[in-house]
């Protein structure tokens, strides 16, 4: 843990380098798009910035043809603030991390008809992260699928009412929450399998409306570890909120349960 630390703090440690994280926190951005932030640096030093910033597993690196785009992974800053901060302020930091105003269907209190339709438009997001799990893969890729219902905290039926999960991992299959008789919902529906490297799913996730949304887990081994990583893409008539909750409460999911229940 101290040498991932050391890692962190030294990927933290240049202005430009933070300076990259708050443009990456806006959107993903490519290297050439980078490179364009800062004209008076030259292309070799942000390439290496970058990799100083992936090596610190801040930056996660998606290539899409002859394209490097660089996505935030903020599970690493999240972790030094639960180690100092948070058991100071656990109340606080878990509001954070809460998913649950994405599946409530309720408005919130004394928000109008006007103010929900305001914020939404056409529009897209893609969230990437990834955590590293001290487990076999085989082991995280059964606790995402067949294990699920024992770590996946956040629920869709009604306040007060038991339920449980189900997870089908074969093309066809589902993820789904059960309760009372014939009453249910779909949170993921199952379109492609290479157990147990990799599952994607189609699935709404709390959104209402014209929403198109699917998300994909991918499995490496390393460090005598899983590397688990997640991509997750949006795209419709999208809440404004929509993006930065489901950003929070994947880092919530994977790392705070998931991680603790395969780790356990």
């Amino acid at each position: 843990m101290s040498d991932e630390l050391s890692t962190l703090f030294k990927a933290l440690g240049h202005p430009i380098r933070r300076e990259i994280l708050d443009i990456l926190k806006q959107s993903a951005k490519t290297t050439g798009e980078l490179i364009e932030y800062f004209p008076e640096v030259t292309r070799f030093a942000i390439m290496k910035h970058l990799s100083i910033l992936e090596e610190g597993n801040l930056v996660i690196v998606r290539r899409e043809g002859k394209y490097r785009r660089n996505f935030l992974n903020a599970v690493p800053l999240q972790e030094v603030h639960n180690r100092w901060v948070g058991k100071y302020m656990q109340t606080t930091a878990n509001s954070l991390l809460n998913l649950r105003t994405v599946v409530e269907t309720n408005k919130t209190e004394g928000e109008s008809a006007m103010e929900i339709t305001n914020q939404e438009q056409s529009k897209a997001f893609r969230i990437e992260q990834e955590v590293h799990i001290n487990a076999p893969r085989e082991q995280v890729f059964k606790a995402l699928t067949e294990n699920a219902g024992d770590w996946w905290e956040f629920r869709i039926a009604p306040k007060g009412v038991p339920s449980h999960f189900t997870f089908d991992p074969f093309p066809g299959g589902q993820f789904i929450e059960r309760w009372r008789e014939n009453e249910g919902a779909v949170w993921g529906n199952v379109y492609y399998v290479n157990a147990p490297e990799e599952i994607r799913l189609h699935g709404h996730l709390g959104m209402q409306g014209a929403v198109n949304s699917s998300y994909t887990y991918r499995l490496l081994e390393k460090d005598g570890g899983t590397l688990l990583q997640l991509s997750h893409t949006a795209s419709g008539v999208l809440r404004d909120s929509w993006e930065q909750d489901h950003a929070e409460g994947w880092k919530y999911l994977l790392r705070d349960l998931l991680k603790k229940y395969c780790e356990k």
